[in-house]
């Protein structure tokens, strides 16, 4: 029995896709004319871009795509963005030391940034040492990301949006594709409009603080900067302090956006719609926000306690202060959702506090939101199936749904939730065991909780781990091998690990 699947559909398709990429170049090159910088490597880049994406659509004339060519169409994608994301990069550094001119740094960045882990290889000095064009496109790599490069062409593009449900089931985060509109491409039009006004209104208010005099250093570029790292819970930032370069009222501005980022942006739309209770409601939604409130109340607690750095070195003030409940909320806000912004050096806090963190990074934003890790919904499923299994061992004979909300979890859907924890979980410790080992052998001295949190941070796409892969840290220690392996943990991670080991484990269709 043979098994087939059209690749030259996926691929005709896949150039399209690499096409309109190369024209969203075209920002960081306005920026590069503007400071005079970097204006050759955006040409060469876009004319590259566009000869690549026009020579790989001639593969088809008219590119049908049934289920496996979507699966196969999504994960190349995402590889594909990401390789054409590293040529400014490499082009930008090549003939000098810059870090970015070795490939496999530019394809880490470049990953890094399209599936919004915001995990780097830049240094504290490199991150600043760049132009103000190749920063630019760091960040807006994130943001083209967030909600999602397949979302963004099904809404802008009527021959991808033709196999468009078929798509966004591959690519969107969470068990289940929620449906806005009768059709798909006014779904991802709804999604992507919602996710642009919520950048726009962040980018306007920390500009705003700028003009206003309360925050000086944001200025019209960093507005943007980090507006496009926020709402897709990238994590990068054009300052080697991220947003611990910012002032107080800068870091509680950005907060509630990290917070609404981890939300499942349909209930905003449902919200805009005149569903006022669409948000309260919802049984996700009100875990989501109940554990971020529970997690921040108990990092807060531990930092009064004395977990953390005082500030004149670095951490944060003792006793219950302003600064010791931002830095709670704003942590909790970043990581449990996958930003990956920081305010403080938690690679420096106790051990104690670093479990609350590593806790929350395991939560997860919700489905449907631009949040990584394994999701707040799947995670109520897996402890009310426990629950369910605990109760049919004392009573064999009794039939006990799982309920959500009030509705009852299909039996089919409840297995792929266990597989895909089961499978993160695995790929997670499996990583964690491969980075000490090779850190080893190249002696790189690697602790247990500085492997285990660089495994979580890119297969989670949440960025910052512990130790020399904290927030003011960087992975340009790891050996080659190492980053791509975590190059593939991030690509696996962001496409949420099934639809990727679908390809590989006989999930093609027979023809």
């Amino acid at each position: 029995m043979s098994l087939y699947i059209d690749w030259r559909a996926s691929v005709s398709v896949l150039g399209t896709i690499v096409k309109y990429i190369a024209l969203t170049m075209l920002v960081p090159l306005v920026v590069a004319i503007t400071y005079g910088d970097d204006i050759a490597v955006f040409v060469a880049s876009i004319l590259l871009t566009l000869v690549v994406g026009l020579a790989l659509e001639r593969l088809a004339d008219d590119p049908d795509l049934g289920p496996t060519e979507a699966l196969l169409l999504v994960s190349l994608a995402w590889v594909a963005v990401a390789v054409v994301g590293a040529i400014p990069y490499i082009l930008a550094g090549y003939g000098t030391e810059s870090t970015l001119a070795h490939p496999v740094n530019a394809l880490f960045e470049s990953m890094s940034g399209f599936t919004t882990t915001g995990a780097t290889v830049l240094g504290s000095i490199s991150v600043e040492s760049h132009s103000h064009a190749i920063m630019l496109w760091r960040q807006l790599t994130q943001w083209l990301g967030g909600m999602g490069i397949i979302v963004l062409m099904i809404a802008i593009l009527p021959e991808v949006a033709v196999n468009g449900a078929e798509l966004m089931k591959s690519e969107a985060p969470g068990p289940e594709l929620q449906k806005l509109t009768p059709k798909i491409a006014e779904t991802a039009r709804a999604l992507w409009l919602i996710y642009f006004g919520f950048t726009l209104l962040l980018i306007v208010l920390l500009y705003t603080l700028h003009l206003t005099g309360m925050a000086p250093e944001m200025n019209l570029y960093n507005a943007i900067a980090h507006g496009f790292s926020t709402l897709p819970t990238g994590g990068f930032s054009t300052k080697a302090e991220s947003i611990a370069a910012f002032s107080a009222i800068v870091q509680w501005a950005i907060i509630p956006f990290m917070v609404i980022a981890g939300v499942n942006f349909a209930l905003f739309w449902q919200v805009l719609h005149g569903e006022w209770r669409a948000l309260t409601d919802n049984v996700e939604f009100r875990a989501y926000a109940g554990a971020i409130a529970v997690l921040i109340a108990v990092l807060a607690f531990v930092l009064v306690r004395g977990a953390a750095p005082p500030m004149e070195l670095g951490g944060v003030t003792t006793g219950l202060t302003e600064n010791t409940i931002r830095q709670a909320a704003f942590q909790i806000g970043s990581l449990m959702n996958s930003t990956g912004y920081a305010t403080a050096d938690f690679a420096q806090w106790a051990p104690h506090a670093q479990l609350v963190l590593l806790f929350a990074m395991f939560i997860g934003g919700s489905a449907g939101s631009t949040g990584g890790g394994i999701k707040v919904i799947r995670w109520l499923v897996v402890i009310k199936s426990l629950r369910r299994g605990l109760y049919t061992t004392l009573h064999p004979d009794a039939v006990d749904p799982v309920r959500l909300g009030g509705r009852v979890i299909d039996e089919d859907a409840i297995r792929g939730i266990m597989v895909f924890t089961l499978l993160y979980i695995l790929l997670f410790f499996g990583a964690a065991v491969f980075l000490a080992l090779d850190s080893a052998r190249i002696g790189y001295e690697l602790s247990v909780l500085e492997a285990l949190s660089a495994s979580l941070a890119t297969i989670g796409n949440i960025g910052p781990g512990f130790g020399s892969v904290g927030p003011f840290g960087s992975y340009l220690a790891f050996s080659n091998v190492s980053k791509l392996l975590m190059i593939f943990l991030m690509w696996i991670g962001r496409l949420e690990i099934v639809p990727v080991l679908a390809l590989f484990v006989g999930g093609l269709e027979d023809r």
